[in-house]
């Protein structure tokens, strides 16, 4: 076996295994998905803690406080923090919200910090200490959530003493905004109907979100607090305390909307600093992960659940080697139709949560080739940030700008926090390129088969750097 031809292998068993993890996702989701939890009354209110970590949010802060003071829960238990690192109006705008509610006789307090110092995760840790709360509700600033959340989630606790955290499902307030938009609708609603729930009721570890969730404040000192060393602080946080017995749950009945990124340059940098915060947490916890009690098939899927990014470095390694694979053969020994039924895994999944969730899920999934694009090309971009996790190169925590899209005849271009064209750009038109030379030596030495993946290849690379340059002009 050459070289190329061993590095192939190993790309595609890899990438294998990951799709049939997807497969396994939806099995268990079948198995469980008719069992549910029944909230019961809520009759002897614990005090809450709401906190909204904020940081330069001047379209939609006002929209966010404003709907976290309609919760329905008794005011003499409930505590509003809104933590502003912001440096723009923004905390201008949040301190006049903040006072008109308080005058209103909502305990409601404006902390607004200097220093970015730990960005989320140390707001959320310095905040903590001034929390009243037993439990500690948080929501991202571009999220609107239900006025009866609380009297949804927090009941749940209170006969389950090692019930560390709620996690609520994500809606979608622009997901018919654009294709964009509608594309990664899929992917988000497939994450939280089949994972979230196949892994939650079939036994297996799950993740806090970063939002739209209640934790018990017992539960977050317990596992350490709040931690800044890697992008994923809900992530780092949801493993550490699982590992130290603490029990997860998954509400998919209580819908949380948000805002889904309308630019390709905002979904980028959050993919970004998911996927390198994601490999920072495998890098450091996998020991605890592996040498935890657990049963050895839950720790291994929760190796494959934190490293699933991984994917995508593995996906341009997989294109990278077929061309000088062709070149120097007739045909590959092990082309790329050996993933086989693999590859199936996730768009079965993501086709089983839309009928789960729309009438018109068969209208919806026509824009799942738009998402099939975006997942490859996105590798050239999620592939530097793992390469950062592991190389352990610092970077910011870069917010993923919010534009208060609530109709399609809203705006996001021309706006403050619109991103301008970022190099990768040129990185995947480069690969583009690459992709469509390999498409034709495919049909030079006669490798038919491997040419709807390579224009796969092809379409994902050029899809994105064209929308890159396209939506960096405003």
């Amino acid at each position: 076996m050459s070289f190329f031809e061993a590095i192939y292998s190993f790309a595609a068993v890899l990438l294998a295994i990951y799709g049939l993890n997807s497969l396994a996702m939806v099995i268990l989701y079948l198995r469980h998905r008719r069992e549910g939890n029944s909230t019961p009354p809520l009759t002897n209110a614990p005090t809450v803690t709401v906190q909204l970590p904020i940081y330069n949010e001047l379209y939609v802060v006002e929209r966010l406080i404003n709907a976290v003071a309609r919760l329905d829960y008794p005011r003499d238990k409930l505590q509003i923090q809104v933590l502003d690192d912001s440096i723009d109006e923004t905390t201008k705008l949040a301190q006049e919200i903040v006072n008109y509610h308080k005058a209103k006789g909502i305990d409601i307090e404006l902390i607004h910090r200097e220093e970015r110092r730990g960005f989320k995760a140390g707001a959320l840790q310095e905040a903590l200490s001034q929390a009243k709360g037993e439990f500690i509700a948080i929501f991202d600033a571009d999220f609107v959530p239900r006025s009866d959340f609380l009297l949804r989630t927090i009941p749940l606790f209170l006969e389950r003493p090692r019930l560390g955290l709620v996690q609520t499902r994500w809606g979608h307030i622009n997901a018919d905004y654009s294709t964009l938009t509608r594309a990664q609708a899929i992917a988000l609603d497939g994450h939280f109907v089949v994972e979230q729930i196949a892994r939650n009721r079939g036994g297996l570890f799950i993740n806090f979100n970063g939002t739209a969730g209640v934790w018990r404040k017992e539960c977050i000192e317990g596992a350490g607090g709040w931690r800044d060393d890697t992008l994923s602080e809900d992530l780092d946080l949801s493993y550490r305390a699982q590992i130290e017995g603490w029990d997860f749950l998954f509400l998919p009945e209580e819908l949380s909307k948000a805002e889904i990124p309308p630019q390709i340059g905002a979904f980028k940098r959050q993919q970004f600093r998911w996927a390198k915060g994601s490999v920072q947490c495998l890098l450091k916890i996998w020991r605890r992960l592996a040498t935890s009690k657990e049963p050895i098939l839950k720790r291994l899927e929760g190796f494959i659940h934190i490293s699933g990014y991984l994917v995508h470095p593995l996906m341009l390694l997989l294109l990278i080697v077929t061309l000088p694979l062709m070149i120097s053969r007739k045909g590959l020994r092990f082309p790329l139709a050996y993933l086989g039924l693999a590859s199936l895994g996730p768009p079965i999944l993501y086709a089983i949560s839309q009928r789960a969730l729309y009438p018109d899920w068969l209208k919806r999934m026509a824009y799942f080739p738009i998402l099939a694009l975006l997942g490859v090309g996105i590798a050239l971009n999620n592939t530097l940030a793992i390469f950062e996790a592991f190389t352990n190169r610092s970077s910011e925590f870069q917010r993923t700008p919010k534009f208060r899209l609530e109709g399609r005849a809203d705006n996001w271009k021309g706006k403050r926090y619109a991103l301008p064209l970022d190099w990768t750009a040129l990185g995947e038109a480069l690969l583009t390129f690459y992709s469509l030379t390999a498409v034709a030596i495919a049909i030079i030495r006669e490798n038919f088969y491997a040419i709807p993946f390579l224009l796969l290849y092809a379409f994902g690379f050029g899809y994105v750097a064209t929308l890159s340059i396209l939506q960096s002009k405003y």
